[in-house]
């Protein structure tokens, strides 16, 4: 049912949405384009191409493939793949985790043979060579709103309003409290300013973001700063192209793809020092970087950037010229799809 021969599998064991999810759904398509790859497991679109687990390990023994693996079970069954069932898989991992292994995913780690890493820092937690390759995005899709102020008015955003977005899940680890913290200190003194929070809220995590509106509702700040909740992904593009400053606060990242996806929007950005954003952030240039955890420093920087209308719009220009020269989802998928082709090759 393929129109190429399989290549390439890239297993997709998780349902929910996650960080990885959102890597294979946005990248197979282009891959697609340029090698015979498919994806297996649960949770993901239709319209990729995709087989079935059982048929992933029972493909025939005719050639060589690449089991292409972004977490510890999905390297684990490609293991099983190859050592118990006999299948001429080559075995990549691509990581993103920016802190020590477990002793079990080193070992893993170990029977790979080959490995990314989306920046240099994960790269050093690897403990063997890995080619670094960082996340890229679909400038086709993160792109300027062609009418920002009717876009605003289909999402009930005044047009004009200084919107401050900050995109994903919220807790703690991502650092939403100081974004709030700097909202209760800066908008009385910016009455345009306004922030939007999307993302899931988790069970674990309600008692959290309640304690942040109790706090904002307290300052008198609550029609300020909204939670939209999880949206369709639809429906976050929309909001990105919205905004007039992005935020991400998180005091700890594993690669970090909202400032990226904010840039390309025409958006500047500003994070913290965590994940890939150094490689990503110029600072001063299409916004900026600060320690994370500390609250008046990005307090001061947000600050900078709402005080100049001119300097965020030049900003903005120049995070949208900046993705789009060294962060597009063509150069992550080519840098990719090279490293499946030196597996192939250096098999019989």
């Amino acid at each position: 049912m393929q129109s190429k021969q399989i290549e390439v599998v890239a297993p997709n064991l998780k349902r929910r949405l996650s960080g990885v999810t959102a890597t294979v759904v946005r990248l197979i398509p282009v891959q697609a384009r340029m090698i015979g790859i498919v994806t297996t497991g649960p949770g993901l679109p239709p319209a990729l191409p995709h087989i079935p687990l059982a048929r992933a390990a029972t493909l025939p023994r005719d050639r060589w493939r690449v089991w292409h693996a972004r977490r510890n079970t999905e390297m684990a069954l490609g293991l099983i793949l190859r050592r118990i069932l006999r299948r001429r898989y080559r075995l990549l991992f691509t990581s993103a985790a920016q802190r020590h292994h477990t002793g079990f995913t080193r070992w893993l780690i170990r029977q790979q043979d080959a490995l990314i890493a989306t920046s240099d820092r994960a790269a050093g937690y690897l403990e063997r060579p890995a080619k670094v390759i960082m996340h890229g995005v679909d400038t086709a899709v993160f792109k300027p709103a062609k009418d920002r102020n009717a876009l605003r008015r289909q999402l009930d955003l005044p047009p004009d309003a200084v919107v401050i977005g900050c995109f994903g899940r919220i807790r703690a680890q991502k650092g939403v409290d100081l974004l709030v913290d700097a909202a209760i200190e800066l908008l009385p003194q910016y009455p345009r300013a306004m922030v939007i929070f999307t993302g899931r809220i988790t069970p674990d995590q309600r008692a959290f973001a309640e304690g942040l509106q109790q706090k904002l509702a307290k300052a008198g700040l609550a029609d300020r700063v909204r939670f939209l909740g999880e949206l369709p992904w639809e429906d976050v593009v929309r909001h990105y192209q919205a905004l007039d400053l992005f935020v991400a606060p998180p005091r700890w990242e594993g690669f970090g793809l909202t400032p990226l996806e904010a840039m390309a929007c025409g958006v500047p950005v500003v994070a913290t020092r965590v994940g890939a954003f150094e490689s990503l952030i110029v600072d001063g240039v299409t916004g900026s970087l600060v320690p994370p955890d500390d609250a008046p420093e990005l307090t001061r920087a947000i600050a900078r950037w709402l005080a100049d209308d001119a300097a965020r719009a030049r900003a903005g220009q120049a995070a949208l010229a900046h993705v789009r020269a060294n962060h597009s989802i063509e150069t992550e998928a080519r840098a990719i799809v090279d490293v499946y082709c030196k597996l192939l090759d250096a098999v019989d």
